[in-house]
């Protein structure tokens, strides 16, 4: 693996944390409205997975949906103009936080059902395997979706028909307030999916650059005809569930341990040791990100809003 290539990863890593970071803000500030989901500890994941897929593959994603919008190339500016509520938004203003959506790039959602985006997924697999294209549908979803019958059914449907799926669970150890151990009988979520006959394992998801390789060789099984993959990504989410959750459920130390393995921190240690960042480097980065954070804050508060005559447009499809 290239420099260039570590520093593109680090890169989209920094994008995604200042970006969440600043919506916190934003939110304090009431500029942002409604429910807002973070994504700071699981940069690693949306970074690694997203960078082994081809831009044309089908992405369908959860309600912690910021960072992977990003690294599948949503514009900043289109994801903060949505969170504004702005109709220069990539869901023209509708979706906010958690209904993010850009046909264009193949991103389907932002789905704030727990689990509802797996069928999505299965469906846009099928639809590929019936026209015989090897395309990767990605589907990202949590460990408290794995509880849930969508994704038994999606998984025992799309093993049976050897369909080219791959199931990204970012297992954050969290199914909102619930602890992993305390709804789930067998904890081993890549146990429990190779169940069903599929390949499945664990990755470490704090490593974007192990967390890519899984993903990589993941992908490679599914373009080959081997099926579908399943994937734990071990993760941690550093913030509450959402801006209203209080986080009265999870130890202090448990949360700082966690962020002793930060996957920003880590990659920025692997560089410098290896002589491929120093503090020049990361200055740079730093200064790039926070340049195109100004710019996509500037235009989300100059967007428009939705004029009040076409609030009842995509009722019905417009397409005859």
């Amino acid at each position: 693996m290239s420099a260039k290539h570590r520093k593109d990863l680090l890169r989209q890593m920094l994008r995604i944390r200042r970006f969440e970071e600043r919506c916190a803000e934003l939110y304090s500030a009431t500029k942002i409205r409604g429910f807002l989901h973070l994504y700071v500890g699981e940069e690693a994941v949306a970074t690694g997975v997203i960078s082994a897929l081809r831009p044309d593959e089908p992405i369908v994603s959860t309600y912690r949906e910021h960072g992977h919008a990003l690294a599948r190339g949503v514009p900043m500016d289109a994801v903060m103009a949505e969170m504004y509520g702005r109709s220069t938004g990539c869901s023209g203003g509708r979706g906010g936080s958690m209904h993010l959506f850009d046909a264009d790039r193949h991103f389907y959602g932002g789905n704030a059902i727990v689990g509802g985006g797996l069928p999505l997924a299965v469906g846009l697999g099928l639809a590929d395997a019936m026209r015989g294209s090897r395309r990767v549908t990605a589907c990202f979803f949590g460990d408290g979706a794995v509880a849930e019958g969508e994704f038994h059914e999606s998984v025992n449907l799309a093993t049976l028909w050897q369909l080219p799926v791959l199931f990204a669970c970012e297992n954050n150890h969290y199914a909102m307030g619930t602890a992993l151990a305390r709804s789930h009988a067998q904890t081993d979520l890549a146990l429990r999916a190779a169940s069903y006959g599929l390949p499945a394992w664990p990755v470490d998801g704090m490593d974007v650059l192990a967390v890519e390789d899984s993903a990589q060789r993941a992908v490679e099984i599914i373009r080959a005809g081997g099926g579908p993959v399943f994937l734990e990504l071990r993760t941690y989410r550093f913030r509450a569930h959402s801006m209203y959750d209080p986080d009265r459920y999870r130890d202090k130390a448990e949360v700082e341990q966690w962020r002793q393995r930060d996957p920003v921190e880590l990659l920025v240690t692997r560089m410098r040791s290896d002589g491929e960042l120093d503090d020049g480097d990361l200055e740079a980065l730093d200064r790039e990100v926070a340049e195109e954070l100004v710019r996509a804050v500037e235009a989300a508060e100059a967007g428009p809003l939705e004029p009040v005559e076409d609030l009842t447009r995509f009722v019905y499809s417009e397409r005859s």
